[in-house]
C-alpha cells in the first residue's frame, strides 16, 4: 500500500511517501521573498503526480482556527468562529471539523479550496485533521500545569493543560523568538500558571529553534525535550 503524507504549514508543504511501513521519500518546500506565486501549489501537483497512492494523510499547521468544546455542533457559525482568530476568505477556504475526544474539544479550521480540490479529485481515500487535534491527541497530561510547545519552521503551536483540561491553544508565527519567549511569559502571568509549578514540553523542530530552546531554559526550570523531529522518522508526532 502506498501512502502519502502531506503536512501544510504556514509558509510551506512537507510530504513523505511510505510503501506499508517501509519509507521511501521525504521532502520539504518553503516560500520566501523571492518564491514565484503559486509555489506551494505547483510543488503539490508533482507530489500528487509522482505515482499513484492508496491513501493520502493530510495535516493542516494553517493557523485559521477556533477551538470549541466537544459536542458544540453549530457548524453554520464554523466561518463566524474562525473569523474571530484570523481574515477569512470563504471563497476560497473549505471549512473542515477536527474532535479530539481524549481532551473533548473539537477544532474549526480552514483550508485552502484550490489544495482541497487537487487532493480530492484524485478520488483516493484521503484523511484530513488540524495539526492541533493530533498533537493534542499525543499528550499525556499528568494532573499537573503544564505547557506543550511543538515547533515548525518559522511557527509553533502550543496547549496550556492542567489537570487533564485544555487551557488554551495557539498557533502563531515565529518572526522573532525573544518576542515569542514574551508571549509564552505573558501567558502564563494571564492563566495563572505559575513558572516554578508549571512543566514544559517541547517537541518537533527543536534543533532548528535551539536559539529559542535556549532562551526559554533561562526562565524555565522544568523543560523537557521530547524529541526532534528526525528526518525519515517522525512526522507530526506520528
Amino acid at each position: 500500500m502506498n501512502i502519502l503524507n502531506l503536512l501544510f504549514t504556514k509558509d510551506g508543504l512537507i510530504f513523505q511517501i511510505y510503501k506499508n511501513k517501509d519509507f521511501l521519500e521525504e521532502r520539504s518546500y518553503f516560500v520566501d521573498e523571492e518564491t514565484p506565486y503559486n509555489f506551494i501549489g505547483e510543488k503539490l501537483d508533482e507530489v500528487l503526480a509522482k505515482q499513484s497512492f492508496d491513501e493520502i494523510y493530510v495535516i493542516s499547521a494553517l493557523n485559521h482556527f477556533t477551538l470549541m468544546p466537544e459536542g458544540f455542533s453549530d457548524h453554520g457559525i464554523g466561518y463566524d468562529l474562525i473569523s474571530y482568530n484570523a481574515h477569512v476568505e470563504k471563497e476560497k477556504e473549505e471549512l473542515m471539523l477536527s474532535i479530539n475526544e481524549k481532551f473533548k474539544v473539537q477544532f474549526y479550521y480552514t483550508f485552502p479550496k484550490d489544495f482541497y480540490k487537487k487532493i480530492k479529485q484524485l478520488g483516493i481515500p484521503t484523511y484530513f485533521n488540524f495539526s492541533g487535534e493530533k498533537f493534542l491527541n499525543s499528550i499525556n497530561n499528568k494532573n499537573n500545569k503544564e505547557i506543550h510547545i511543538n515547533l515548525y519552521h518559522n511557527q509553533c503551536e502550543f496547549f496550556a493543560i492542567d489537570n487533564k483540561k485544555v487551557i488554551l491553544y495557539n498557533n502563531l508565527d515565529i518572526n522573532s523568538e525573544v518576542d515569542f519567549l514574551y508571549f509564552i511569559m505573558f501567558t502564563l502571568n494571564k492563566i495563572h500558571f505559575g513558572i516554578h509549578e508549571t512543566t514544559f514540553f517541547a517537541y518537533g523542530e527543536t534543533t532548528e529553534n535551539e536559539t529559542f530552546i535556549s532562551e526559554l531554559q533561562k526562565f524555565v526550570k522544568n523543560l523537557k525535550i521530547v524529541f526532534d523531529n528526525v528526518p525519515n522518522k517522525n512526522f507530526i508526532l506520528s
